[in-house]
């Protein structure tokens, strides 16, 4: 029997006006190619169905909504095996993966997915849309080169100290950019961090809500971001705390 294929699909940056999102950053055969997918593995069942809704205003759905079959995958603790998951692509059908933003299997769930799918013979087929990741990593000025990704950094005050110190390190020795992520509710916490132990003229760039009207890019030396954490300047993102940030570092 022929095997499907599964399609890497992407999602969008934010969840609201996601039907102007969609125009504006997924590309049109990406639609239409999620449009004809009736089985999914994804992060986040609701995300997903919100995705679709907006995507049927754009190119009719093959089949509706509720006839969908969608099952939830958040990584290894997940109660559903890989093997169980990727039983439709065995059987022939085309399959969807999707994280509850941007693209799935970066700084998401879906690697063993995809992992599997290779060690099965299946293809693996990435669509085009948008990443937090490489859109911070452009508008921060900083190597595109040279540049690693940290995911979340440790939120112990001594084991973060010496993640930062020694990326910091590594960025100086190796003239690299160094990217992590930060959740939302942490972000203050994270900032002060770096103004408490990091050398004064390494640069820090945080993007805020990227491909969102809300849209935020800041980039500053350390000295400079300590000085607007102390005055409390309104030139600090407004509700930061509550807005998905990419944290970008060159020293």
């Amino acid at each position: 029997m022929k095997k499907g294929q599964l399609f890497l699909v992407p999602n969008t940056l934010g969840e609201e006006n996601r039907d102007l999102q969609i125009a504006q950053v997924i590309p049109p055969l990406v639609a239409q190619t999620a449009a004809q997918l009736d089985c999914w593995i994804v992060e986040n069942a609701k995300t997903a169905r919100s995705f679709l809704g907006a995507v049927h205003k754009i190119t009719p759905l093959r089949i509706p909504i509720q006839e969908i079959k969608m099952t939830q995958w958040r990584g290894p603790s997940s109660e559903v095996s890989p093997k169980e998951l990727i039983t439709p692509l065995l059987q022939g059908h085309n399959m969807g993966l999707m994280s509850e933003a941007g693209l799935p299997a970066i700084a998401d769930p879906g690697t063993e997915i995809v992992a599997l799918a290779h060690q099965l013979g299946i293809q693996v087929r990435p669509l085009t849309g948008p990443n937090s990741l490489m859109l911070a990593l452009m508008a921060s000025g900083m190597s595109g080169q040279h540049f690693s990704f940290h995911g979340y950094l440790p939120i112990k005050g001594p084991d973060r100290q010496k993640k930062l110190k020694s990326i910091e390190q590594d960025s100086k020795v190796n003239h690299s950019a160094h990217l992590w992520i930060e959740t939302p509710y942490r972000n203050s916490s994270m900032l002060l961090s770096l103004t408490e132990f990091l050398h004064s003229q390494t640069q820090l760039c945080i993007a805020i809500d990227l491909t969102l009207d809300s849209e935020q890019v800041t980039r500053h030396s350390i000295e400079d971001w300590k000085k607007l954490v102390l005055s409390k300047s309104p030139q600090l993102p407004q509700d930061f705390d509550r807005r998905p940030a990419v944290f970008v570092l060159q020293a």
